[in-house]
């Protein structure tokens, strides 16, 4: 009975291996793969092929650690399950590979042990920190910021009061007065505003300029909803309830919605009433399901990619632009916003 001999592995191939091969210094050969550094011609073709024969690749991670730059962003995140995440976490990761950076996503979940997830960007040397959608709280951000001192920045959302770290964001007043200006051009008299968690307006500024806005007309927010998450059901629930609650001459005429998970959960509670025009609602972030024919949701985009682009640049030591050019989004007028 003869036994099978299973075939060695064959050992990587390193520089030297092929600086021997090629005739020239190992030195030579890391410079062949330098972008930027000058080999001969002649010398660098004869290099490349041999390295290609070999199945010699550099190890970047290695070479990048030497110079204290891993090209690394670590990008840290609470709402997967959003869909407006997705939409610049999309963005975020196209715009580091165009640089030549990889993303390293810490799911940072709230309750959960922050202390382990940083650890891991800390032990891998990242060049920095993107923080986006996430409520940044005390205990997070202190860890982030002792483990590792690289810079910090926080996108969609603001974090007053916090040291060393920019914040990159739309004028959410400015955003919400535009959409108290909308319902109340529509001649609606009565108003309401669903948030999600109940954190410090400052937060986000969006009620705050809605608020304003009601204000100058001697109008306010008759109805305050806070779903304490970004879900959809749980805004469905929330809605429901105050329907059936409610008489329909008692009801609110018009809801502005923190984002728009919680407006379409909403509008399918309103769907379910059997009369989804019978409130005015209005969304936020601009997400791909708003444009649905069966919600046809009114919202407001963030354009969120030229607030990446902005992230990004400060990060990987880019030039930055004038504040004009992405602290303002726009408003998407479908038909969600007029009621019957």
């Amino acid at each position: 009975m003869t036994t099978e001999k299973k075939p060695q592995k064959q050992p990587k191939a390193n520089a030297t291996a092929v600086a021997k091969l090629a005739g020239v210094s190992k030195w030579t050969v890391s410079r062949a793969f330098t972008p930027g550094a000058y080999v001969a011609p002649d010398t660098k073709e004869r290099i490349m092929a041999i390295a290609a024969e070999l199945g010699y690749r550099p190890n970047l991670l290695a070479r990048s650690l030497t110079k204290r730059n891993t090209h690394i962003i670590a990008i840290a995140i609470d709402e997967l399950k959003n869909p407006h995440a997705m939409r610049i976490l999309d963005a975020v990761t196209k715009q580091l590979q165009s640089k030549g950076y990889l993303a390293l996503i810490l799911n940072i979940t709230t309750g959960d042990n922050y202390q382990s997830v940083m650890e891991m960007a800390d032990q891998l040397q990242v060049d920095g920190i993107l923080f986006f959608a996430n409520t940044l709280s005390n205990e997070l951000f202190e860890i982030a910021h002792s483990v590792h001192s690289v810079p910090l920045i926080q996108i969609c959302r603001n974090s007053e009061g916090k040291r060393n770290i920019e914040n990159i964001n739309i004028d959410g007043f400015q955003a919400g007065r535009e959409i108290g200006q909308l319902l109340i051009a529509q001649g609606y008299r009565r108003f309401g505003y669903m948030k999600g968690p109940d954190t410090d307006s400052s937060h986000l500024l969006r009620m705050d300029g809605y608020q304003h806005e009601l204000s100058l007309e001697n109008l306010k927010i008759d109805l305050m909803l806070m779903t304490g998450k970004y879900e959809r059901k749980a805004a469905y629930l929330m809605m429901k309830r105050y329907l059936n609650e409610t008489p329909p001459e008692q009801r609110i005429d018009a809801m502005f919605c923190e984002n728009d998970v919680l407006a379409i959960g909403v509008l399918e509670a309103l769907y379910e009433s059997g009369d989804i025009k019978s409130i005015a609602i209005v969304g936020f972030d601009g997400i791909d399901e708003a444009d649905s024919p069966v919600w046809d949701l009114t919202t407001y985009d963030q354009q969120t990619e030229k607030l990446v682009s902005e992230a990004i640049n400060r990060l990987t030591g880019g030039d930055s632009v004038d504040e004009a050019e992405w602290r303002s989004g726009k408003l998407v007028l479908r038909g969600s916003h007029i009621k019957r």
